[in-house]
């Protein structure tokens, strides 16, 4: 309660302009009985004590200092892996706007369509999330950063900004220090990979992508061969196809492991593996020679999915080399991991309301998006205090496993115990305080009594 309480002061110290309007706003989200459907109908509810113009007005002329969360967030208590370490992941999701052509700063996101392998392109401002993740099956992460991409931002730079901004806050608040396991990072394959673990060679992270099943990667040379021919020493030694077994040599670790729902997974890896670089795209305005990209090349095969029995294989690569078997392990199963991000994007989007306003302007775009991530932030704090609300028709679930929506249930009960701001201050302050410290310098917090009797802040 101590550290949900303390959350809580500091996002609203967070909050520069319209501080009072915008912190019962996010309250009223998470206070409401229903998924968010509306802006307006957020006002009906008891934790929202204006009226639909002030709340029009703080969303649309508010202001939010996205470092000073940004720390925030860090500090707060993340989930580690099973060894300790932070595991990251990152991806985009879309604010799609197709009912606003004409807004500022869109760009045609790519969606998949109803059908099968359909790809549609719809405009929408695509927002970059750096998330913590949590070992073993659960749809909760730890949202820690949030970009909006423009129609000029490389996107391979800015998730290399993005991350590098995150680790060295982690590093700052005392997530990660020296001597610690170096901080996972997992990502699809719409990432370069091999071109952000160049990027980030300097801050201790250690990158897992998904690679297409259409590539190749090389080995190394070997040591220098004299040849009567003389020529340069050869730089790439042979190719592994990924669609052609034949290619495979012996792989360095093989490892099986038996899960609950995949049955039976299989990792073959291959050490100090490395991309053919060209000096194109990216690398156009490279200096010098190409590097040479070390890392281990790992394949999984599971022995079925839900609904498919025949799944395909999945490529990973990891910027890390020398690993051993239990080191193979943890990584794909921290990129399985990954798609608990999905979960929490449904969560902002179907239950927080996070695309549901129909703004035009991608700042308030922005300032809405930060709201619902400290949001969703205090529904993660709140997560051990929350008793479980069920329906009649769902299953009782530990207080530890409960979902973010059934945790939303029960904020309304813990909202009256913990710390709130913008709760009506007595009415003789003292004459030696100001009214800046008044209203920044502290908070008070009645013991009992109703929220109507006293004019709003």
């Amino acid at each position: 309660m101590g550290v949900l309480s303390h959350f809580r002061v500091q996002f609203y110290d967070c909050l520069y302009t319209r501080a009072d309007a915008l912190f019962e706003l996010t309250d009223a989200v998470l206070c409401s009985d229903s998924p968010v459907t509306s802006l307006v109908e957020l006002t009906l509810t008891a934790e929202h004590r204006r009226g639909h113009g002030a709340m029009y007005d703080a969303v649309n002329h508010g202001w939010l200092e996205p470092r000073r969360l940004r720390r925030l967030l860090a500090s707060t208590p993340l989930p580690r892996a099973a060894d300790g370490r932070i595991v990251l992941a990152v991806d985009v999701s879309n604010w799609l706007r197709p009912d606003a052509p004409t807004s500022p700063e869109l760009l045609f996101c790519h969606v998949y369509g109803r059908g099968r392998s359909v790809d549609q392109f719809i405009p929408g401002w695509p927002y970059s999330f750096v998330a913590a993740l949590e070992t073993g099956r659960t749809s909760w992460t730890a949202v820690l950063d949030a970009i909006r991409l423009g129609p000029a931002d490389d996107a391979t730079a800015v998730t290399a900004t993005q991350l590098r901004e995150v680790v060295t806050l982690l590093v700052h608040t005392g997530q990660w220090r020296p001597g610690d396991a170096g901080i996972l990072v997992v990502m699809d394959t719409g990432y370069d990979v091999t071109r952000l673990a160049h990027v980030l060679a300097d801050p201790p992270v250690e990158l897992v992508g998904r690679l297409r099943s259409d590539r190749v990667m090389l080995r190394d040379a070997g040591p220098r061969r004299s040849t009567p021919r003389g020529g340069h020493p050869r730089k790439h030694g042979g190719v592994l196809t990924f669609s052609k077994p034949e290619s495979w040599r012996t792989p360095d670790q093989a490892t099986t492991y038996d899960t609950t729902r995949y049955g039976t997974a299989e990792a073959l890896a291959w050490d100090r593996m490395h991309p053919r670089l060209q000096a194109r795209g990216p690398w156009l305005d490279h200096c010098g020679e190409l590097p040479l990209i070390h890392g281990t090349l790992i394949r999984l095969k599971v022995e079925h999915l839900p609904g498919d029995r025949d799944p395909k294989p999945v490529w990973l690569w990891s910027s890390h080399t020398g690993m051993t078997g239990a080191d193979v392990d943890l990584r794909w199963q921290a990129s399985l991991r990954r798609f608990d991000l999905e979960h929490t994007f449904r969560l902002l989007k179907q239950t927080l309301g996070w695309t549901v306003p129909k703004v035009r302007d991608p700042h308030t775009a922005d300032l809405w998006t930060w709201l619902i991530i400290a949001a969703h932030t205090q529904l993660r704090l709140a997560r051990p205090l929350a008793e479980d609300l069920r329906r009649p028709w769902e299953r009782p679930t530990q207080p530890r496993r409960l979902t973010p929506a059934r945790v939303r249930r029960g904020f309304r009960h813990l909202r009256v115990k913990t710390a709130r701001p913008t709760w009506p201050r007595s009415p003789w302050p003292s004459r030696s305080s100001n009214a800046a410290t008044t209203r920044r310098g502290s908070w008070y917090r009645p013991s009992g009594g109703s929220s109507s009797a006293s004019s709003p802040t």
